[in-house]
């Protein structure tokens, strides 16, 4: 065995050491690159074994010696100098089963992470290796890895391994169940929710910590009360808006407490004590809420764990979930929502929505987390029991045993001296009798006790075991029902009784009379339906201990609403009274779920079942194991002398990401805990080590692989893979038996980096199921085609997509939407396919359901990939791809659910209305093939992105930089937004221009140079345009650090004469003429098309012609030549009338607009090499570059007589309120292609689009949208993140929600946001006069909206333009919504046409009225005027600690101070609404004086004249 020096080197020092290892080739003549060799010290027994690849050869290095980069020395304990064996190894013997990878701060898809994994096979990994893939800009980090059963260091990555994504900066939403257990004591004598809050967050935070996770936090506490009324008419009519019943009858209302919204946070411990402050007041809040004097309410009560609102809540996290694609960030990628809960894990839903819940997480893939702090019971949870609307004694309980849902128990490591035992059943609270009448109680006290001696007998004989037998039996093969079968429906608290009824036969007497035909049970549709020969194989259970049976009785023992199996009987009243319940029943044929023993039940295997198995790692038995369940294994089962007692990974695996610590972590020593179970029980539960510190910490997983390990199985443990076609009922795996002995600890991991939705999978149906259950429809591409019909219609040609590439981006758009690459169990590594993707369709597939590939020629390729009960298939063959699709023939039907509740968001004061609706998307109704044709066309008009497409986007403002508001922290109030303002409009235009130019990828063909001037120029005009005050204030003074302007080089004397006039050439243009008051139109045509003192046009540039310029330009240019009064726009209007210039389209009729708008020289030689013609086809030309018209600044290049100084709102006659309104025929939109990998880094064509405004102007929001579907998040954020620096010196970009309001009861709100009603002070005249008195009624209205657009504007608010939502007949409110100028804050004004009133609103509208405007049912009650104000939850800072104004006494929030000034000047506290009143009065006042005399003099002018 040759021994090798080892040395090691820092990576980046030197050039030729920049590898992980470093050899000298003359060592090894039969390496090569690629290979993998295996590094270890020869004596050491429990040294590692470290695995690299060579990617290089040097010469520098010495003989017999190699060199390994020295972080990866110390983490594998390789001493420098040392020698060191080192060999090749066959990849095959070292392939990896599994790899964990984190990755954090950024947005990779689902189709990034398929592409990741191609570029991952075939490499070397090792524990925490940084991963850099360049070509899509993403970093990463490898966390862990597991080969044959066991935790490894290092390993390869080959096509089978699977890949788990786990992010660290996800969007994660806590939700607390403030169930009425949340103030009762544990075994501890904790409260729950400090067990909660002390225990289990705290802890949870300071993982985070140490894992420095970045997540978006939402905190929401949420709870159910029921109220005691027999109907609606007991309730006052305040309180009927968010009532709902129960399937019992029961009145009941859900309320949200929103503690902290869309947050970040480096130390979430500083937000616990917050949750302690709203524990105190919560219960008291929510049960008084409605409350008012003089009124009697009927008494309300909070629900338990088990009766609440569980999976309405998972709803509405999914509900914001789905929405994913609307509001993208670039800094997140994952979805996790945890509920924690001081029940068991046992609740009582309603069939319909679990059904919902059920379809809904697992097609969006979204991890639903649920931790229990109530004690872990003795039968297999979660556990969901469906409302049973069936009120017969005789009818069976339904339970269900969701896979989907991650449970984890959480127990404290208190320790109590004199008892280590953990009781598992919660008893019933022992409740005193005053409630009850004093006789019922006693005849139930006899009831209770008049059992008969000889019963107890029999009870102790009584077989439970042979009675479950009978009830959870299957039914008998070819049976339709079997009356036969005894069904108990509730378990009873005297068995005696029980026992009597069952012997002397009396169960005839209590058959139900009519028996329902026809059950509305869709059960959960996993479970098998039709004849039990598959519910009868048994599963072949170890008998080495007994699984607790259902006979334990304390279990069955009933508690007014219960969180045990057993309901309260019939009603709280009769909780001591028996019921005998034993009827035949008839069922349809289906055994019932006995959550005592589930395994009794196999289900059939679906996609469904294995949509997440791909996360968990395989344990040493050959079984997906979940790292949070441990298990107690009797000794007997490990063949002695193979393994000492020494702590193996046996079906379980400790997840904790900090499991350096000891065992004390868990409630108790395992070893005592499990002692009780057998005399030789040892718990498995391996330690792993998560953090490369490595010191003293163990890292038991770093000693060699053990080959022995597979010998070591114990015979009997039962082996259900994917294989096998069935899969227990229980667990998120289906493939761990459930058994009494399992402890379910907190599975940390998923809490702190939770995992991405798997991209592999491996069910395929097989040839039968295929044949019989799914329709099959298949169409062909051709993308060669295809896109030669298109390159000769497209007015611009773009390197089309090669029919490869079009293959890989449509498998690309189904695994973003969701699909997964279904993958084969045992399958030939397929050469050249690109990573996973498994051949061979349904002919293939033999009935075990693996997908055997066939061995493919190069050209050819299939993907299978499956989303719910849809396959596709996608092959390729030369140059044709085949779409294959598989749809159930009988798919669910759509269920909607309409839920209402009440919610209270931060700096809300009231407990709001909202409402909700749940659906389930009808997945097969999304249209491939027009999404296939988009890809195939690259984006063609023909085929837009539509909504229904799910296309992800990203939507900007661009505001203007305000230097004011650092000044409103040093101010007492937030009006300081000034209407007469210095003008710095032009460099906030000249800023978009070059914005825009950058946009659309365009250069000059001269460089331009910075402006001579520094100071800035202060204009008497208050350009006060519209009444939107160019908010732009202080113009700062312009640096000369080569910030590009628009000026050409110009000769020296030119730029010397232009000096003299400085404010002249104030647009930067050299003056080196000045045009007589009489020069013709063709000399100033002549003077702009100069080469270097001309207007200046653009490179050559494809599909735009030769000699391009911007109107824009043009204008500037011209104002500072023309000293007449001749207008810039006219003149080139003549121009474009005399063709002499013409739209860049090569368009004539369309006139000239000021702008941002293309124009090129007409008269060019058309043999010059660099001519380019113009399209001459308008709409191609629109599609391809972005044209903004500008509005509202013609000041700046034509002198205007000065706007009056009146507010809008007393004007005579009111300016309208933007741009749409008097240019009503334009779209407020246009679209245009984006080209996204500007610095061609991507590996992939990417393109997307741009949607903006079709109108820039000053003191408005500018809306920029960039859309995509064939793009890499990075790439993306790449772009945008240029486009911001781009925009940097005077305006500036802010993301903006799809929805900023997010106001209840609308299509796409997040259910859990909402906006703040800040009611507008109407009565502050004297004597109670009303406003606008002195004008015409019909202008009253928009007269109070222009007052309230003057206020938002004195607090510096900017209009943004939206498209109208609503047809134009109807009479509906006007909405109006503004931004404020840093981007922090909305607000909204709603105006009714005629008199504030909204006559016959929609059900949303008046839902919205009432729940937004504090109202009752009667919607025309004159509304309240008021504003309403909502936070930008994008702005991806930590979004209030960023802004915290230090020098503030208290440290007050700019945000929230700006709030609490809007909220006192409406309320006009301090007079300020009448000062502000008064002042417009006065300037409207002085305005008339002036006018007065104007006119005046103009008369007495006329006088003179006339005589």
């Amino acid at each position: 065995m040759k021994l090798y020096k080892l040395n090691t080197h820092t990576r980046g020092c030197n050039k030729s050491y920049d590898a992980d290892l470093v050899m000298n080739l003359k060592d090894h003549p039969n390496a090569n690159v690629g290979d993998v060799v295996e590094i270890y010290v020869p004596d050491d027994e429990n040294g590692t074994h470290l695995l690299l690849q060579i990617t290089e050869f040097s010469g520098s290095c010495g003989r017999d010696v190699i060199s390994i980069e020295s972080g990866i020395a110390v983490a594998f304990k390789l001493r420098p100098y040392s020698n060191v064996v080192m060999r090749i190894v066959n990849p095959a013997d070292v392939a990896l089963d599994s790899i964990e990878i984190t990755f954090k701060d950024q947005y990779m898809g689902r189709s990034e992470m398929w592409r990741l994994k191609t570029y991952l096979t075939d490499t070397c990994v090792y524990v925490n290796k940084k991963i850099d893939y360049n070509d899509m800009q993403i970093r990463c980090q490898v966390y862990e890895m597991w080969s044959q059963g066991e935790r490894v260091a290092s390993g390869v990555i080959t096509d089978d391994t699977k890949i788990v994504f786990r992010s660290s900066t996800s969007m994660v939403y806590l939700f607390l169940q403030m169930s009425s257990e949340m103030w009762d004591f544990d075994i501890h004598g904790d409260l729950y929710f400090e067990k909660a809050v002390n225990g289990f967050l705290t802890e949870l935070f300071q993982k985070w910590k140490k894992l420095s996770c970045n997540h978006e936090v939402t905190i929401v506490l949420f709870s159910r009360t029921f109220y005691a009324a027999k109907s609606l008419d007991e309730f006052p009519e305040h309180m009927r808006d968010c009532l709902q019943l129960d399937y019992k009858g029961r009145f009941y209302e859900d309320f949200y407490r929103v503690a902290i919204q869309n947050e970040r946070n480096d130390d979430w411990c500083t937000v616990l004590g917050q949750l302690r402050k709203l524990f105190t007041s919560y219960q008291e809040t929510v049960l008084r809420y409605h409350e008012r004097q003089h009124m009697k309410i009927p008494p309300a009560t909070n629900s338990t764990a088990t009766q609440g609102n569980f999976l309405e809540v998972l709803n509405i996290s999914l509900n914001t979930f789905e929405k994913h694609y609307l509001d993208r960030t670039f800094d997140r990628t994952g979805q996790l929502s945890v509920v924690i809960t001081p029940g068991v894990g046992v609740f009582s839903v309603d069939r319909e929505l679990t059904n919902i819940t059920k379809q809904r997480i697992i097609d969006n893939g979204v991890g639903s987390d649920l931790v229990c702090v109530g004690e872990q019971p003795l039968h297999a949870v979660p556990l969901l029991k469906f409302h049973n609307k069936d009120t017969t004694l005789t009818s069976a309980d339904d339970y269900s045993l969701p896979h989907w849902i991650n449970l984890s128990f959480y127990s404290t490591n208190k320790k109590i001296a004199y008892s280590s035992f953990i009781p598992r059943i919660k008893l019933p609270l022992f409740v005193s009798d005053q409630a009850l009448n004093a006789d019922e109680g006693e005849e139930n006290e006899r009831n209770f006790l008049s059992c008969k001696q000889s019963e107890y007998k029999h009870n102790s004989l009584f077989d439970y075991d042979a009675y479950d037998e009978q009830i959870f039996q299957p039914l008998p093969a070819q049976s339709t029902c079997s009356l036969q079968r005894v069904v108990r429906a509730k378990k009873t608290s005297v068995p005696s009784l029980e026992t009597y009824a069952y012997r002397n036969n009396d169960w005839e007497n209590l058959t139900p009379t009519q028996i329902p035909a026809m059950r509305r049970k869709m059960s959960d549709p996993d479970i098998h339906h039709g004849t039990s020969a598959m519910l009868a194989a048994l599963v072949c259970r170890s008998k080495d201990f007994l699984p607790i049976k259902s006979c334990n009785l304390y279990s069955t023992l009933p508690q007014p609403d219960t969180t045990n199996l057993s309901e309260s009987l019939a009603s709280e009243k009769n909780s001591r009274r028996t019921i005998v319940s034993i009827a035949p029943i008839v069922r349809p044929g289906r055994a019932l779920i006995n959550p005592f023993d589930p395994s009794q039940v196999t289900i059939k295997l679906t996609s469904n079942r294995r949509r997440w198995t791909h996360i968990f790692p395989k344990g040493p038995t050959g079984v997906l194991i979940q790292q949070h369940h441990y298990q107690a294994v009797p000794a007997k089962i490990v063949p002695a002398g193979q393994r000492p007692l020494q702590q193996i990974p046996n079906n379980s695996q400790s997840s904790t990401t900090n499991n350096n610590e000891t065992e004390t972590e868990y409630s108790c020593d395992p070893e005592e805990q499990y002692d009780q179970l057998s005399t030789h029980s040892m718990l498995s539960k391996s330690v792993s080590s998560h953090s490369f510190v490595m010191g003293d910490e163990k890292i038991d997983f770093f000693k060699r692989r053990q080959n022995s390990l597979l010998n070591a199985l114990p015979a009997n443990v039962p082996n259900l893979t994917a294989t096998q076609a069935k899969s227990y009922l229980w667990g998120a795996t289906g493939e761990q038996e459930w058994t009494p002995a399992i402890t379910t600890g907190v599975d940390w991991k998923s809490l702190t980096i939770p995992a991405c939705l798997p991209i592999t999978t491996d069910y395929f149906p097989d040839k039968r199921s295929l044949h019989n259950d799914y329709v099959i429809s298949d169409y062909t591409l051709l993308p060669d085609d295809v896109n030669h019909d298109y390159a000769q219609s497209r007015a611009i040609y773009r390197k089309p997509l090669s029919t490869e590439e079009v293959c890989k981006e449509i498998v690309s758009q189904r695994l973003a939407q969701g699909f997964q690459l279904i993958v084969g169990e045992e399958r030939p590594s397929v050469g050249g396919s690109g990573g996973a993707c498994s051949v061979g369709g349904p002919t293939a597939v033999p009935a075990t359901s693996a997908v055997l590939p066939v061995k493919p020629s190069e050209s050819n390729k299939e993907y299978l990939l499956s989303i719910g009960r849809i396959f596709h298939k996608i092959s390729l063959s030369g140059s044709v791809i085949t779409v294959t699709g598989y749809r159930p023939r009988h798919p669910y039907p759509p269920i909607n659910v309409d839920y209402r509740y009440r919610f209270h968001a931060p700096q809300h004061e009231t407990y709001e209305i909202s409402g909700v609706n749940f659906t389930t998307e009808k997945l097969e109704n999304f249209n491939w093939n027009h999404m296939d044709l988009y890809i195939c066309t690259r984006g063609d008009v023909d085929y837009p992105l539509m909504e229904s497409l799910k296309y992800w986007r990203y939507r900007m403002y661009l505001l203007p930089r305000e230097n004011i508001v650092s000044k409103i922290a040093s101010c007492q109030r937030c009006d300081i937004f000034p209407d007469v303002t210095v003008d710095n409009t032009s460099e906030q235009v000249d800023d978009f221009v070059r914005l825009i130019e950058a946009v659309s990828k365009l250069k000059r063909q001269f460089v331009r140079k910075a402006r001579q001037h520094d100071t800035p120029r202060i204009t008497e005009k208050h350009h006060n345009l519209l009444n939107s005050p160019q908010q732009s204030i202080n113009a700062r003074p312009k640096l000369d650090n080569g910030r590009i302007s628009r000026i050409f080089p110009a000769t020296d004397a030119a730029a010397a004469a232009g000096l003299a006039a400085r404010d002249d050439q104030d647009d930067g243009f050299p003056v080196d003429i000045k045009f007589s008051p009489n020069a013709t139109l063709l000399e100033i045509f002549d003077a702009m098309k100069h080469p270097v003192n001309g207007v200046g046009y653009f490179s050559q540039t494809q599909s735009l012609p030769s000699c391009t310029f911007l109107s824009y330009d043009a204008l500037m240019w011209l104002k500072t030549r023309l000293n007449n009064g001749r207008h810039p726009l006219e003149l080139l209007e003549a121009m474009r009338k005399e063709r002499m210039i013409c739209h860049a389209s090569g368009d004539w009729t369309k006139p000239v607009v000021a702008g941002f708008v293309f124009y090129y020289v007409v008269q060019q030689d058309k043999n010059a090499k660099d001519y380019a013609p113009p399209l001459n086809d308008y709409c191609a030309f629109v599609n391809e570059w972005l044209e903004i018209e500008f509005q509202g600044c013609s000041f700046l290049w034509h002198d205007e007589p000065v706007i009056t100084p009146v507010p809008n709102f007393l004007r005579d006659s009111p300016a309208p309120q933007s741009w749409t309104d008097y240019c009503s025929n334009k779209r407020v939109y246009r679209q245009s292609h984006l080209e996204i990998d500007v610095n061609q880094k991507s590996d992939r064509m990417e393109w997307g689009h741009v949607k903006h405004h079709t109108v820039l102007q000053p003191g408005f929001a500018f809306e920029i949208v960039v859309e995509w579907v064939t793009s890499s998040g990075p790439i993306v954020s790449d772009l945008i993140g240029g486009w911001m620096r781009k925009a940097n010196q005077f305006n500036f970009l802010v993301s903006v929600p799809a929805d900023p309001m997010a106001e209840p009861f609308t299509k796409k709100s997040d259910p859990l946001r909402g906006p703040i009603f800040i009611p507008l002070c109407v009565t502050f005249l004297p004597n109670g006069a009303a406003l606008f008195d002195e004008f015409p009624e019909e202008s009253r209205s928009d007269r109070m909206l222009f007052l309230q657009e003057a206020i938002l504007a004195k607090f510096g608010f900017l209009p943004c333009v939206l498209e109208k939502k609503y047809s134009i007949g109807k009479d509906l409110p006007k909405e109006y919504q503004y931004v404020h100028c840093t981007g922090n804050m909305f607000a909204l004004i709603r105006c009714a046409t005629n008199n504030y009133q909204v006559e016959s609103p929609t059900l949303q509208e008046a839902n919205v009225t009432r729940c937004v405007y504090g109202h009752t049912n009667n919607t025309n009650v004159p509304k309240k005027v008021g504003f309403l104000w909502s936070w930008n939850h994008m702005i991806p800072n930590k979004k209030w600690k960023a802004q915290t104004i230090s020098n503030s006494a208290d440290g007050e929030l700019f945000q929230l101070k700006m709030l609490k000034d809007f909220r006192e000047f409406c309320s006009n506290s301090d007079q300020r609404l009448v000062t502000f009143w008064s002042h417009c009065q006065e300037l409207k006042r002085k305005n008339q004086t002036l006018e007065f005399n104007n006119n005046n003099n103009n008369n007495n002018n006329d006088e003179m004249k006339i005589k």
